[in-house]
């Protein structure tokens, strides 16, 4: 299957690279750029020399369709509404990396994301990508709106919960992000003197990953809380690590809650539980497609501990990408995707 990459300068764009030269059915037809066209994407991302020196494109939704079975939009919030209605009937299938087609309601999406909407229809046709619990619907799209790194992180520790507990009184989400989170664009908040020795804080009660989140777990059960949700960069390149803590409304035992993740995810090729008392680290993860999740239950407060990690721009953006795509084609789900993780 031949793929086409809008967006391929940026980091997302370029782990798609990374994973599309390795993979055994996708193949890279072309990739795009609206700021660097007619240059090769190796003069950007010298890494690839030698192995992937194609020309960066202008966009081309037509010209696109004729040579492209899918197309991956890996660009910021904003522009990819602009460009899936040509390509919505052009008879190619589009995965969308931001966060676009993600929020249903197109109200909810101008609040938190300060931009204009996508078109209804288009938002009503795009799949959530989730792999791991939306598997059914992925395989039948046509358009997957894929998940956010934050998102990917929270939903996979929380699911097994939301999904058996039917009251839950409260859950707190405290997550940390790797810079490259950030994209490639230059701007103070990422500048090396800024992030390098330092932990802070950002866009505390107004993350746009917010609503997405809620819109997942109040879809699984509609009586869950919503959450309060915090974020916060850490001086290194790749990885998040989102603690949450849930308290319910009754007692329960570790046990009971690791038999859930258990029966949740032994058939998930990318989830991975670690041993009772054990919890991840984002070193675990790095490089790959793998989440990794720890479960703690304080039986003093009913409250029960999640560490989730994943690699932002690997399972949290790119990885799951090609994971959908994957579904999406009838592909082995791990097709592409089997690197062990980066250590140390």
């Amino acid at each position: 299957m031949k793929v086409s990459i809008v967006g391929a300068t940026g980091y997302g764009g370029a782990e798609l690279i990374r994973i599309i030269n390795n993979h055994s059915h996708l193949t890279l037809a072309s990739v795009h750029s609206s700021s660097k066209t007619g240059q090769a994407i190796s003069n950007e991302y010298p890494h690839f020399m030698h192995e992937v020196d194609d020309i960066l494109l202008e966009i081309n939704p037509e010209q696109m369709a004729k040579t492209s079975d899918l197309v991956f939009l890996a660009t910021p919030n904003g522009i990819s509404k602009g460009l899936t209605p040509f390509f919505k009937d052009l008879n190619i299938k589009i995965i969308d990396l931001s966060g676009d087609l993600r929020i249903k309601d197109r109200d909810e999406y101008q609040k938190w994301y300060k931009k204009e909407a996508a078109d209804e229809e288009v938002i009503g046709r795009a799949v959530y990508g989730l792999s791991e619990w939306n598997k059914e619907n992925i395989l039948q799209a046509d358009m997957i709106a894929n998940p956010g790194c934050f998102p990917t992180a929270t939903l996979l520790g929380l699911a097994p919960l939301i999904q058996n507990f039917s009251a839950i009184e409260d859950i707190i989400i405290d997550a940390k992000t790797g810079v490259s989170g950030a994209g490639r664009s230059l701007s103070a908040a990422s500048h090396f003197s800024e992030v390098n020795e330092n932990l802070k804080i950002y866009k505390v009660l107004e993350h746009q990953h917010t609503p997405e989140i809620e819109q997942q777990i109040k879809a699984w059960n509609q009586h869950t809380p919503n959450i309060s949700f915090s974020a916060h960069l850490v001086p290194m390149t790749r990885g998040i690590m989102a603690t949450m803590y849930v308290k319910v409304d009754r007692g329960t035992s570790f046990q009971e809650i690791w038999d859930l993740f258990k029966s949740a995810y032994e058939d998930k090729p990318f989830v991975r539980l670690h041993p009772p008392g054990s919890f991840p680290s984002t070193k675990h993860v790095y490089g790959s497609n793998y989440c990794d999740i720890g479960v703690a239950y304080d039986d003093r407060t009913n409250r029960i501990t999640i560490v989730s990690v994943i690699d932002n721009l690997m399972k949290g953006a790119a990885g799951q990408a090609v994971q959908n795509a994957n579904l999406m084609f009838g592909f082995n789900e791990t097709d592409g995707l089997q690197y062990l993780p980066l250590f140390p």
